[in-house]
């Protein structure tokens, strides 16, 4: 398969997933703003959310699909279905029981994750009523990361790409047609999370069952390869939970600040994420599988230059995607979310919240793709110690940061501690010779800093003052902002393209 036709695929996905997830946030921010009620559920989204990218999505993953790919290689169809039969019981049952404990233990966990909430009796119960219900969540996910890995080792990237589509759209629905069911109806974003987790693992199960790996329940856990994966798995929670501890420590910050400040972090986060989903999480996707049969094979060559390929990539389409969030943070804030309950002084917060975050926006997207240079090689102590100290580093920076700068220092406090992450790691390979670069990095900055200068004088020219933004209607935001949009990723990648690139400079196969 083409990597770059499988990126195309993952990011086309993730892209109608970002979307979709815009107009969620368009319906929740019209409908309940930025205050209580928004505030307690996000901290309680939140949580099940840390705990899925921690357990599931994220040290799962890093340990089990490279583990997964040498089976496929190496040991044949019985083995590998054994191991998944295996592996898929000892998940399910181990987060089953995660997911109980949460559900009762949902007091104390707000106590410890959100102490500013506990000043307000009406508050705190509330988030622990949300919490309750969301909590169930991580079950389905864990299920569904585990088919995302085995359909994405068999190079199918489509369905786990468009899976959290599913989550999205209960959203909208619930939000749109069943809140004045429900009191308070905040409730009905809490059951949105619960349906959407159900969708997205029945969305697996066909595709599972086409290439003939849907597992069966197998609790005889004597295989060596479920032992390698828990090995890797101790180290590799500890490195997730670092960045998501991070997170969690921002929320305890902002449970301080003024009512609002964790509801306009989210919505600053939502927008960064839209380019980290399309860009960082699509190449990690791709990039994972193909490394770990490379390390499989016993190819450091073609290893090396699939991580040059990543970088290239990621920087091309990363800087310009930081720049057009920095310089269209009202316009885009507004269009996606001043309307109804959503006022301007929350426009203005959740700007500085995302100029702070756009600093470390490159930084975020490079460490999904320097850090699989790891997991494929079944490393993960590097990486957990490199997020320890990215760790220190964030909590120094927010004590740094947040009396002159409130909320915003803490978003700046993440994107700063990106940016040191993936330096760290580009460290990291280079000092261990995994990754050596290939000729042509010179005139390829060169290129790609001309293009941005053109980018920005486009947008400089265009965008136009704040309070005109805020003025005009939402459908004169959208023509707007679309008009902008299109005419500035057009003058940087005419620029790019007068220079000299070509998209069949990027084309890539997929390892075998």
């Amino acid at each position: 398969m083409n990597l770059l036709r499988a990126l195309a695929t993952v990011s086309g996905m993730t892209l109608l997933s970002r979307i979709l997830g815009f107009v969620r946030d368009f319906v929740i921010a019209r409908t309940f703003g930025a205050g209580m009620m928004t505030d307690a559920f996000f901290v309680a989204f939140r949580l099940p959310n840390l705990l899925r990218r921690m357990f599931a999505e994220g040290a799962f993953s890093q340990a089990f699909v490279p583990i997964l790919a040498e089976y496929k290689n190496k040991q044949g169809e019985t083995a590998t279905r054994l191991l998944i039969d295996k592996v898929a019981t000892l998940l399910a049952l181990a987060v089953a029981v995660v997911a109980l404990l949460g559900v009762i233990g949902a007091p104390l966990i707000i106590h410890i994750s959100a102490p500013g909430f506990s000043a307000d009796a009406d508050k705190f119960a509330l988030t622990v009523e949300l919490t309750r219900i969301t909590f169930p969540y991580i079950l389905f996910m864990a299920l569904v990361a585990l088919a995302g890995g085995i359909l994405n080792t068999w190079s199918r990237f489509a369905i786990p790409a468009f899976t959290p589509v599913l989550l999205n759209l209960a959203f909208i629905g619930m939000a749109l047609f069943a809140a004045p069911w429900f009191t308070p109806p905040i409730l009905v974003l809490a059951w949105a999370v619960f349906l959407g987790g159900i969708l997205q693992l029945a969305l697996q199960i066909r595709p599972l069952m086409k290439i003939g790996m849907l597992p069966r329940f197998n609790l005889d856990t004597r295989d060596p390869g479920v032992r390698r994966i828990l090995k890797l798995m101790a180290p590799a929670i500890l490195g997730v939970s670092v960045s998501q501890i991070s997170l969690l420590i921002n929320t305890i910050f902002a449970s301080f600040l003024q009512s609002g400040s964790v509801s306009w972090l989210y919505y600053a986060d939502r927008l960064m994420e839209f380019p980290a989903g399309l860009l960082g999480v699509a190449l990690g996707t791709i990039l994972l599988p193909s490394l770990a049969k490379l390390h499989a094979n016993e190819n450091p060559e073609a290893f090396s230059s699939l991580l040059d390929w990543g970088l290239r990539l990621t920087l091309m389409l990363t800087l310009p995607a930081a720049l057009g969030l920095a310089m269209l943070a009202v316009p885009l804030i507004t269009t996606l979310f001043h309307y109804g309950a959503f006022s301007p002084d929350d426009v203005f917060h959740t700007r500085n919240a995302l100029l702070a975050y756009t600093v470390g926006l490159t930084g975020m997207i490079l460490v999904k793709v320097l850090a699989p240079g790891f997991y494929a090689r079944q490393d993960i102590r590097t990486p957990v110690k490199i997020a320890l100290i990215t760790l220190l580093a964030t909590q120094l920076m927010n004590l740094a940061f947040i009396l002159p700068l409130q909320h915003a220092g803490l978003a700046l406090s993440i994107g700063l501690a990106a940016c040191l992450n993936a330096g760290l790691l580009y460290r990291g390979l280079r000092k261990r010779g995994v990754y050596r670069p290939q000729a042509g990095w010179g005139p390829f900055w060169l290129k790609l800093l001309a293009a941005l200068a053109i980018m920005g004088c486009v947008l400089w020219l265009l965008t136009g003052d704040d309070q005109t933004w805020i003025a005009r209607s939402g459908l004169e935001r959208v023509l707007w902002l679309g008009g902008i949009v299109s005419i500035a990723a057009a003058a940087y990648f005419a620029t790019l393209f007068a220079l000299g690139f070509r998209p069949r400079d990027f084309r890539r196969r997929a390892a075998s």
